[in-house]
């Protein structure tokens, strides 16, 4: 009936039997008929039925005050608007009075489409986002009354909406201090939401995480896309001062009806705050003080998780180390003319410290997860050491190799002869590093009574005699040939005698625990 009505309407527009103000009349009427004739229903028990005619004269009558201002001309965009806000508190008010969500979600789908259908193409921001504000304020007031929580996520996604759509269409440099002004406030209610959620009876305990943490990802990028442009320092504090906002949040009781609900809500802040300090260290640092910025966060994280007995600290603690060591090993490129005392070998210390406070603190736990952290910590840190020494060697050879070559490049005999004798050296030195190193992790490992230590240092020394039985006896000239051996079969004969010895009274395979696999 309906849509044979409207095609009633349509022709007879056409032909022009009814005028412009006739047809805004006529639909105003109908509208308000409609609203009026689905109470009939609703009081006879169709509630549903009565809802559906309700949505349908509701939006007749948004539909014919937009078009008496954009199609006709005939009201002026002011009277319009508060005509269309009337619409709207009505149907809020009867929302409220029947106890009806679906109304509510009339009511605020009206209201975010009221700027859409009042457009000019006038860049009128402080009007619409005050306006929206006050939406939302008002949204946030019927939540606290009525235990209809998803009318804030309907809230939040017409914020978004109309945000979105007046920035790529309006925003330029010159705006930034209102736009982010609005953009705080709409951030600061859509915060305050998830804790109103949770004083709600019913509804999952996911939504208000979600609502959390889109909130929270939607302001950053909002203030990346424009403070960027200005300072990366401004958005590096920007990013520190929202994570500090989290913690204050954090800290705050919403009485929820459930209580692990309230818990993941907790950890979700406390999630966010270490993410917005993590992505705060690039935007800042450079180089390879990104690098040192993630270890550092990466121990600070592990001893407050201590502190306050958090797992959740402790995941990001080890997520902000892989960072560390990821770059380190892969971004990080270091130029230095010193040896030992440069750049690249404090980034390296700082690693190596940090993934001895991780094994400390994790061998202190009698757990078999963080014993397995404890091992793999401990092996980073000596093969973080060991590769920070190897590429110390490489660097002393490479000057060296530089200052064979020729100036002008006429290479002669003795050139040749040099350079070949800087890389028989080098090729010594990294057999005796990695002896020396075996040797210590040897010592380390009975010093401690630690048969994982003992096992590195086995698997070390068998790698460098992979290397001298296969690569010196090859490549090195004879008196570096017969070093390598010597020294490898010193070595050799210390640690066989040291475990003959039994300094450590190791347990026999016949006790019971020889099962303990020591070395």
């Amino acid at each position: 009936m309906l849509i044979g009505v409207s095609y009633f309407l349509k022709f007879a527009f056409e032909n022009n039997w009814i005028g412009p103000a006739g047809r805004v009349a006529i639909g105003l009427i109908a509208g308000i008929a409609v609203v009026l004739w689905s109470e009939r229903f609703r009081s006879r028990g169709y509630r549903i039925f009565s809802y559906s005619l309700k949505a349908v004269g509701i939006g007749v009558l948004y539909l014919s005050f937009w078009a008496s201002f954009q199609v006709y001309h005939l009201m002026p965009s002011g009277f319009v608007f508060v005509c269309m806000l009337v619409v709207t508190a009505a149907t809020c008010e009867l929302a409220i009075s029947q106890d009806a969500e679906i109304l509510a979600v009339f009511a605020i789908t009206g209201g975010f489409s009221t700027p859409v259908l009042l457009s000019t193409g006038v860049n009128r921001e402080i009007a619409l986002f005050s306006y929206i504000v006050l939406l939302d304020l008002g949204i946030l007031a019927l939540v606290i009354f009525k235990p209809w929580r998803r009318l804030l996520i309907l809230g939040f996604l017409g914020t978004l909406l109309l945000y979105v759509s007046w920035y790529t269409e309006f925003y330029d440099r010159s705006q930034i201090q209102p736009t982010m002004f609005f953009a705080t406030l709409f951030f600061g209610i859509f915060a305050a939401a998830p804790l109103l959620m949770l004083r709600q009876e019913s509804g999952p305990g996911t939504m208000p995480l979600i609502l959390a943490f889109v909130n929270a990802g939607t302001y950053f990028l909002q203030a990346y896309a424009m403070i960027m442009e200005i300072s990366y320092t401004e958005m590096a504090w920007f990013s520190l001062a929202l994570a500090a906002v989290y913690l204050a949040i954090n800290r705050l009781r919403p009485q929820s009806a459930d209580t692990a609900a309230e818990n993941n809500l907790r950890l979700m802040h406390l999630a966010l705050a270490v993410g917005l300090v993590t992505v705060a260290i690039p935007i800042r640092l450079e180089t390879h003080w990104i690098t040192i910025g993630w270890f550092v966060e990466a121990a600070a994280l592990l001893w407050i998780g201590e502190r306050i007995k958090s797992d959740l600290l402790n995941v990001f603690a080890l997520t902000a180390l892989v960072l560390g060591v990821g770059r380190l090993l892969f971004f990080d490129n270091f130029e230095s003319a010193t040896l030992i005392f440069n750049t690249r070998m404090a980034v390296y210390a700082v690693a190596v410290a940090v993934l001895g406070f991780v094994a400390y603190r994790a061998s202190k736990r009698d757990e078999d997860q963080a014993r397995t952290i404890a091992a793999v910590a401990v092996v980073a840190m000596n093969a973080l050491a060991l590769r920070a020494l190897s590429l110390e060697v490489a660097d002393y050879y490479s000057q060296q190799m530089t200052s064979a070559r020729p100036v002008l490049g006429n290479w002669r005999i003795e050139n040749w002869a040099q350079m070949r004798s800087v890389e028989i050296a080098r090729d010594f030195t990294y057999s005796a590093l990695w002896m020396g190193y075996g040797a210590m992790l040897m010592v380390v490992g009975f010093w401690r009574a630690s048969a994982f230590v003992r096992w590195q240092a086995l698997l070390l020394i068998a790698a460098t005699i992979a290397k001298v039985f296969v690569y010196d006896t090859s490549q090195l000239d004879r008196i570096y040939r017969i070093l390598s051996f010597v020294v490898l079969g010193v070595l050799l004969l210390t640690i066989s005698f040291a475990y003959q010895r039994d300094w450590l009274k190791l347990p026999s395979p016949k006790t019971p625990n020889s099962s303990s696999g020591a070395a």
